[in-house]
């Protein structure tokens, strides 16, 4: 029985990611068919609405740094299994994403509102362009994986973890990490930038940064020599821009 509750709790987990990721993408965008976006608030509050922004920005970074983290996966869930840690991971995330849509207060006034239709359609392309590669991205690697499926069809089936293999397949040739360039692309890439969008994407490019900076010293501690070597070769989020880095 307590396999089957573990695949389903994983399953869960993994749609609400699929359904938060699916409706961040479109909720950034200033689509006229959408009833709610980032411009037009499910909830006015009247509170300052700079510091509800920051607040769930930093409750979402926060939530995803600590739940990342080793004294948490180690620690508080040592005696679970990665099944219900990548799951529980999951929903976390998806929920902090809801609160964010909820909750979000626009801000007034455009750092740039560009108007022309060839402009409009070509940032639209981009930003198209941008979320489809990190969409990709997943499969290169593992999606379900990724996101807590395949940990709890492994608890179901009583099959043991597999052996972590580095592997340099398609966008992963070019950058090191296709999944969080695509979604900076698409966080910037929009042909209306208000004030508060502008808060969402610096705050959310600022926690990917951070967060590349803790994951690249987690993966050279697990493949030693061969990712600092692939680091020298392949640069972080910009193609063909070969840059040494420094060892972490």
């Amino acid at each position: 029985m307590k396999k089957y509750l573990t695949f389903t709790y994983s399953l869960v987990g993994y749609i609400l990611s699929i359904i938060s990721l699916s409706f961040l993408i479109l909720w950034v965008y200033p689509w006229e068919f959408l009833p709610f976006n980032i411009e037009t608030p499910m909830m006015r509050i009247d509170i300052n609405p700079i510091l509800i922004n920051t607040a769930l920005l930093l409750f979402f970074g926060l939530q995803h740094s600590l739940m990342a983290r080793s004294f948490f996966k180690d620690g508080l869930l040592k005696n679970v299994s990665n099944a219900v840690k990548s799951a529980t991971y999951s929903v976390a995330s998806s929920i902090c994403l809801i609160m964010i849509f909820y909750f979000w207060q626009p801000i007034e006034g455009f750092v740039w509102n560009f108007r022309s239709d060839m402009v409009f359609w070509s940032i639209t392309m981009l930003y198209i362009l941008g979320w489809l590669s990190a969409f990709v991205a997943t499969f290169i690697i593992d999606h379900f994986e990724l996101f807590g499926l395949h940990q709890g069809y492994r608890a179901l089936k009583n099959l043991p973890e597999p052996e972590v293999k580095f592997q340099v397949r398609f966008f992963y040739k070019y950058i090191r990490h296709p999944i969080q360039a695509g979604t900076l692309v698409g966080l910037w890439a929009t042909p209306s930038m208000s004030y508060g969008h502008l808060l969402l994407s610096v705050g959310m490019t600022m926690y990917v940064l951070i967060g590349l900076y803790y994951e690249e010293k987690s993966l050279i501690k697990t493949f030693g020599e061969e990712y600092k070597k692939y680091m020298k070769t392949t640069p972080m989020l910009i193609p063909f821009t070969i840059k040494k880095q420094d060892e972490l």
